[in-house]
């Protein structure tokens, strides 16, 4: 299902499922003398970014309760992400696949069966105002039920069957909110957490490499790209993915890429098979001995983030992206619009965001279901200047090479 779908089924399916498990009498257990977790699930469906921020809330978790065991509900194409931060054991992690309708709720059915057989004592869920996670919750059997509340405001309901409640907080860096909900797991009084986490460890590991990995996808990635033999590499991900909104306009990019060439560097736009167009038309700009059509070439997550390995640079949009390279050696720049770095900045120390603030944005937020009204003239993106991300690529990539 395409993103609009998704949002017609949580709306117009969710709501009134949500309401009518609210009279459940099970919904208003609040749990009040729940023993510690034994089994923990957690549910984040939808983001792969949020994957990568909510690891510090993982580690927060297995830390606190070292005898429970950890389980997460994440759709089937994020899987692999939560497989590279290595918290929840493989065999812990259930999947649903969101394709389809038909397919959706085959997979919902199915993990709701295995979450009760499993006997989930607790959930937590990340997801911001998603009837669908709601519902996951309550029917997997779990008495502590931990996640966001929108408290009187109206237009986001989705049950009343969260008993331990956690607001929402558009002031706060996501990361942070997520340990506030590992916290909420036995907190009690309103709200459930009142403590300071602003000392709070966010940083994330590098990721862990095979032997001989990152020299066999060097040289796989030589031998298909003869003219990045040699070369130092500037990867740029001009794609939207999901939210086009979010994308910097492909003409700065152009000027990005030449500026790159002009300094010695070769430039490799990446994305998805979809995403060729945009290769083109840098490449049509620069001429192939330049720029790299990289879209397509990197199979898994995995994958590209040993290529980030090798790259002396990375430019994206708001993305994925952005958020893996945090694990990986190479120094990004993100560009930043309808969303805004103070909730979803990536973890990364080498990374610099550009976000102008203007009186519109963030226009995605968790309060319109992260759908924009913008017409697509997204000036909070265009006003980002081509001479400014210059500037700032060359001090890092200059940086790069001092530390090496």
């Amino acid at each position: 299902m395409n993103i609009d779908s998704q949002r017609r089924v949580d709306r117009y399916l969710g709501v009134p499922l949500c309401r009518l498990l609210s009279l459940w009498p099970r919904a208003r257990d609040r749990a009040a003398a729940a023993p510690p977790p034994k089994k923990i699930l957690v549910i984040l469906l939808s983001e792969m970014g949020s994957l990568f921020l909510a690891r510090p809330m993982l580690l927060r978790l297995r830390e606190k309760y070292p005898e429970a065991s950890l389980y997460a509900l994440v759709f089937q194409q994020n899987k692999e992400v939560l497989e590279l931060l290595d918290i929840v054991p493989e065999g812990h992690i259930l999947t649903v696949r969101n394709s389809s309708l038909k397919a959706l709720r085959q997979d919902s059915f199915a993990a709701i069966k295995m979450l009760r057989f499993i006997g989930i004592d607790t959930v937590v869920d990340c997801e911001l105002f998603s009837r669908l996670s709601a519902i996951y919750s309550i029917t997997s059997g779990a008495r502590v039920r931990v996640g966001f509340e929108r408290h009187t405001q109206e237009g986001l309901y989705r049950g009343s069957f969260i008993n331990r409640p956690v607001p929402y907080n558009p002031y706060q860096h996501i990361a942070q909110q997520f340990l506030t909900l590992a916290e909420a797991v036995e907190g009690v009084g309103v709200p459930t957490v009142k403590r300071p986490l602003v000392d709070a460890d966010l940083t994330l590991p590098r990721m862990r490499l095979a032997d001989g990995e990152l020299e066999t996808a060097r040289r796989h990635f030589e031998d298909s790209f003869p003219a990045a033999a040699g070369r130092r590499l500037v990867l740029l991900y001009p794609g939207g993915g999901l939210l086009p909104i979010r994308a910097w306009p492909i003409e700065s990019y152009v000027e990005l890429a030449s500026a790159l060439v002009h300094e010695g560097f070769v430039v490799g736009v990446i994305g998805l098979a979809d995403d060729k167009p945009l290769a083109k038309k840098v490449q049509d700009a620069l001429g192939e001995a330049d720029c790299l059509d990289v879209t397509g070439y990197t199979k898994t997550v995995r994958e590209l983030m040993v290529l980030f390995h090798f790259a002396d640079l990375l430019v994206t949009n708001d993305g994925g992206p952005g958020h893996f390279a945090a694990m990986t050696p190479v120094p990004s720049i993100i560009l930043y619009g309808p969303e805004t770095p103070v909730l979803y900045g990536s973890l990364d120390h080498k990374v610099h965001h550009f976000y102008l603030n203007l009186s519109c944005s963030p226009c995605v937020t968790a309060y319109n279901h992260r759908a924009s009204p913008c017409d697509g003239d997204n000036q909070c993106l265009k006003r980002i200047t081509p001479a400014e991300v210059i500037q700032k690529a060359k001090e890092l990539v200059s940086s790069k090479r001092v530390g090496e």
